[in-house]
């Protein structure tokens, strides 16, 4: 039996890997981003039939399996909220409060990636 960290109470349980999954745990948790995610399939979907590659999908099922951990979890989504402001209240790149809030995105998606890929 593995252990599961602690990150506070969940909204959600975690879904399964499947697009149909994520898209309903999307729906429940964050449903205003409900069309980003279509048209992102689309995009998705465009470039696997014009290159032939199904990492295409694979990606965009990662990273959207990714968005439902941040969503899901009020630790994560407080984390991304705050970074997020950091990085769209600043003028400049070379801003520290930028870097910092950049720094902090990378951080939080790394770890709900890790959450949903091992």
């Amino acid at each position: 039996m593995t252990t599961q960290p602690d990150h506070g109470q969940e909204l959600i349980p975690r879904p399964e890997r499947t697009p149909d999954a994520v898209r309903v745990a999307l729906a429940r948790i964050a449903p205003h981003r409900l069309g980003e995610m279509e048209r992102h399939k689309e995009q998705v979907l465009a470039a696997a039939i014009a290159d032939g590659k199904i990492g295409h999908l694979q990606h965009w099922l990662t990273y959207w399996h990714a968005q439902v951990e941040i969503e899901r979890r009020p630790d994560l989504s407080a984390r991304h909220r705050t970074a997020l402001a950091a990085v769209n209240g600043t003028g400049s790149k070379g801003d520290p409060v930028f870097r910092s809030g950049m720094n902090e995105l990378t951080a939080v998606e790394a770890e709900a990636q890790r959450a949903v890929t091992v």
